[in-house]
């Protein structure tokens, strides 16, 4: 099997290109794509909806992956400690709403669904557990606004009550959903979302990926010999 590692900024993937010596393929439209080592393949999409959505469509196109799997760091909801590994288990779009037609809010036209699902996220847990790393699975929103601290983000937790919150990942997933490839997420906890009176909290960006990477590259592994059908 072919895997595709999906990154937003080229931050999240430096520390994968620089252990592993990957060489660049081609740059395509801005979407630069990497050779990590035999049927693994990673890029840097940018960020937000749009650039996750073209560039996860430029790779289907072009690269023809078997399984594309997305990495990255995550606001949380609920009460995990920074670094903690979550395994998406649906994605959805908060910022989607039509319900002046009468959808439920966030229902995504044309799939008509508002929740995507992942692609055996009890057998990705299980490995990263089996690896040595705790994690935890749930469901991730995802939205063009960087969310902090305050009415959005508790609309938000009230009305999907999802585990994390980013820009990429649920459109990534409506993607794969109507090319036919599965589609994966595991992310770095960076932030709480919905936490009254916390302590001022510190998130080395660089050192999460790192360690998060470490992780992501044996997974892609696992699942290009087989290990996640």
């Amino acid at each position: 099997m072919k895997i595709a590692l999906s990154y937003a900024m080229p931050g999240e993937i430096e520390s994968l290109l620089a252990a592993t010596g990957a060489k660049l393929l081609e740059t395509v439209h801005g979407v630069p794509f990497y050779e990590i080592e035999r049927d693994i393949i990673a890029y840097a999409g940018g960020v937000g909806k749009v650039n996750a959505a073209m560039a996860a469509q430029l790779c289907i196109d072009r690269c023809q992956p078997d399984w594309i799997v997305n990495a990255g760091v995550a606001g949380t909801f609920r009460d995990l400690p920074l670094g903690t590994v979550v395994v998406a288990e649906r994605f959805l779009q908060h910022d989607v709403d039509t319900s002046p037609v009468g959808d439920p809010v966030g229902l995504v036209s044309t799939v008509n669904t508002i929740h995507f699902p992942t692609a055996a996220p009890e057998k990705v847990a299980a490995f990263l557990e089996r690896q040595g790393t705790p994690c935890v699975t749930g469901d991730v929103a995802t939205g063009d606004a960087f969310l902090v601290r305050g009415e959005r983000a508790d609309w938000v937790a009230q009305t999907f009550s999802p585990t994390l919150c980013e820009m990429e990942g649920g459109a990534i997933a409506q993607v794969c959903v109507r090319c036919g490839v599965p589609f994966s997420a595991v992310k770095s906890v960076s932030d709480h979302l919905c936490m009254e009176n916390s302590p001022d909290e510190y998130f080395n960006f660089g050192q999460a990926m790192a360690r998060l990477n470490t992780l992501v590259l044996p997974l892609a592994r696992f699942l290009r010999d087989g290990g996640g059908l």
